[in-house]
């Protein structure tokens, strides 16, 4: 393997929405591997904008807004600087490295963010978050998700209101390019994701792509991934630098013939 393009010849399948996959495909190429992006997941402006931007009117009245993604702080900051600015009394958090990076790159700082484990979880646990009584909290998602987080900061007295401001759905793609592909790694960062991947492919496809790597960033999607039945999962850090490393150690580790990575 030549030192300077540490992923030569490899195949590596990128299923992020394509706009968010470009970044990592490029830095995937430019190490030599050959990327195919895959998007699993489409994501587009909440249609009803007129709600959104109600909630966005009151957002004054609010303590703190959590952005639970990237494409939430993409659409949400959008959308609240399209009709003015943040109140400056309001509360910043979200849930991991990524978004707190796509933060910062608008102009925001004094983040509340975890800095172990990247999920909602890790931001319950902060001390940021422990004595909430009687705030009110507006987080911004998409269209449906999980409802730990609200839901135990209203057990911990506070006042939870949800502002979907992007629509995820399930693009249209044909299994046959994946297959026939025959790729060495396949990267799926979320459950959704993963759930679309699993119902498009039979048994027999699965057999196929056995001897295939999955990489996901968190230790949920890797448990939903062995439960389906893949057998080789491996989970790295957050973000494409995350990814990204975990893919070249990996690479190195295949090229001397060790299979530690893979559990």
């Amino acid at each position: 393997m030549i030192d300077d393009l540490p992923l030569a010849g490899l195949k590596v399948v990128v299923t992020r929405p394509r706009d968010q996959a470009l970044k990592l495909a490029q830095r995937i190429e430019q190490a030599g591997g050959i990327p195919l992006l895959f998007p699993l997941l489409d994501i587009t402006p909440v249609q009803d904008a007129d709600a959104l931007n109600e909630q966005i009117a009151r957002l004054g009245q609010f303590n703190m807004a959590i952005f639970i993604s990237p494409n939430a702080v993409h659409y949400g900051i959008a959308a609240i600087r399209a009709s003015g600015e943040l109140p400056q009394q309001l509360k910043i958090a979200t849930v991991g490295q990524g978004s707190a990076k796509a933060l910062r790159e608008t102009g925001i700082s004094n983040i509340i963010a975890p800095t172990e484990r990247y999920d909602s979880e890790g931001l319950l646990a902060l001390p940021e978050l422990q004595e909430v009584s009687g705030w009110r909290v507006m987080i911004f998602r998409g269209d449906g998700g999980r409802e730990l987080l609200g839901d135990t900061l209203r057990e911990r007295g506070a006042t939870v209101e949800y502002a979907p401001c992007y629509k995820r759905s399930k693009p249209q793609q044909d299994k046959s390019a994946l297959l026939a592909a025959g790729p060495d790694a396949i990267i799926v960062t979320s459950s959704e994701a993963l759930g679309y991947l699993c119902q498009m492919l039979n048994a027999n496809d699965r057999d196929a792509l056995r001897s295939t790597v999955l990489f996901v960033p968190h230790e949920r999607i890797a448990g939903l991934a062995r439960d389906r039945g893949w057998p080789r999962v491996h989970v790295t850090a957050s973000g494409d630098d995350g990814m990204f490393s975990a893919l070249i150690t990996w690479a190195g580790q295949r090229e001397r013939g060790n299979a530690g990575l893979d559990r």
